[in-house]
């Protein structure tokens, strides 16, 4: 059985729709991404342990598609940065986010890294958004595991609903001396 060029696409997918899926490739590459996120942790203070519950069999993260965590950043899409951020190693972590795999995102765990928390100082880095773009944050001193999970399923519906996703790359991040690559414009 053939299909005439001059029949519409809703024709088409009226007399295959039983033996093909018919999609377009953005929902099908969204839906991938969706459930297969490889998250590197960037653990630096008291929430981490928090963040081992949402690991372990009573939270268990796996069943969102965050299953393994990646100890190297070019095989991570998901920067996971827990606790509080310091001056000194904002390099580092900008250096890390700038190894990952494109398309990348990142997710502020704990009000220490969203705004620096009770850390009003000159050491402590007033909220990671200031070196990084962050598309999920999750506040709490620590956080509980449901909003962990609520925040990845936020994340998830970011993802599922963002068009273009062949175009998504965003490139280095824009902080001085944290990567020993040129940037030009």
């Amino acid at each position: 059985m053939g299909v005439k060029d001059d029949d519409s696409l809703d024709e088409a997918v009226e007399a295959l729709s039983d033996s093909v899926i018919i999609t377009q490739l953005d929902s099908m590459i969204s839906w991938g991404r969706k459930y297969s996120f490889f998250l590197y942790p960037f653990i630096t203070a008291c929430c981490g342990m928090e963040f081992m519950s949402v690991a372990g069999p009573r939270y268990d993260i796996d069943r969102f598609g965050a299953a393994l965590p990646r100890f190297s950043p070019r095989q991570a899409d998901l920067l996971f940065v827990v606790g509080t951020i310091s001056h000194k190693q904002a390099p580092i972590l900008v250096k890390v986010y700038n190894q990952m795999t494109e398309p990348k995102w990142v997710y502020a765990y704990g009000v220490c890294t969203v705004s620096g928390g009770m850390y009003d100082n000159y050491a402590t880095v007033q909220g990671i958004d200031t070196l990084l773009p962050v598309d999920v944050y999750v506040p709490g001193c620590p956080p509980r595991p449901e909003m962990v999970l609520d925040g990845l399923i936020k994340l998830q519906e970011k993802v599922a609903n963002t068009k273009g996703q062949l175009e998504l790359a965003s490139g280095i991040a824009p902080v001085g001396e944290a990567d020993d690559r040129i940037v030009t414009g």
